[in-house]
C-alpha cells in the first residue's frame, strides 16, 4: 500500500458538491480507499486573480500495489473530465469546475514533462499546505529540500480565519 495525497479544488458551479463528487469517484477507484479528507477551505485564486474564489481540500488515498503515479494521473484526469473540467490552453491557472493534483505519492520522486511528484509548487501554496497539515503535519516532503509539511507551511505568509484562507503578501 502507498498513500497518495491529492489536492482538490473547484471555483465554478456548486463547488462543495463538485468536491463531494470527486471524493466519491476517488473512493470508488479499484484498489483505492479514501483514508482521510481535510476540511474544505475558501481560498483566493492563485496565479490568475481574475476569477471566482476557490474551495480547496486535501485527501489521503490509500492505494494498492497496482497503482503508480502515472496510473493515478490518468484516473484523476478521467474524473476531471467526467465532472466537466475543460482545459483552456490559453489560461493555465484559470477557472475550473474541478482540479485534482497529485501532491505526494508515498515517498516517491518523479520528474517528467507532464508529471512531477512531489507537486512542484507544493511549498508555495498555503491553500495546499494548510489542508495537508490538517491530515499529516509531520509528513516529510520528499523533494530534496528537507523538512515536513508543517515546516514548509511555517515558511510562507498566509492568513486564516475559520475556513477562509488567503495569502499575505
Amino acid at each position: 500500500m502507498v498513500t497518495a495525497y491529492l489536492g482538490l479544488g473547484s471555483n465554478l458551479g456548486d463547488r462543495e458538491a463538485v468536491l463531494a463528487a470527486a471524493r466519491e469517484r476517488l473512493a470508488a477507484l479499484p484498489g483505492a480507499t479514501l483514508a482521510a479528507a481535510s476540511p474544505i477551505y475558501a481560498t483566493e485564486p492563485w496565479g490568475d486573480p481574475d476569477q471566482p474564489g476557490y474551495r480547496n481540500q486535501v485527501v489521503a488515498l490509500e492505494l494498492d500495489a497496482t497503482w503508480s503515479p502515472r496510473r493515478l494521473l490518468a484516473a484523476l484526469q478521467a474524473i476531471e473530465a467526467a465532472l466537466g473540467r475543460v482545459r483552456d490552453p490559453d489560461r493555465r491557472f484559470g477557472p475550473r469546475t474541478i482540479d485534482l493534483d497529485i501532491l505526494l505519492f508515498g515517498g516517491q520522486r518523479l520528474d517528467e514533462p507532464d508529471l512531477v511528484v512531489p507537486h512542484p509548487r507544493l511549498r508555495q501554496r498555503a491553500f495546499v499546505l494548510v489542508p495537508l497539515a490538517d491530515l499529516a503535519p509531520d509528513l516529510p516532503i520528499p523533494d530534496g529540500q528537507g523538512g515536513s509539511v508543517a515546516e514548509a507551511l511555517a515558511k510562507i505568509p498566509f492568513k486564516i480565519s475559520g475556513n477562509s484562507l488567503w495569502s499575505e503578501d
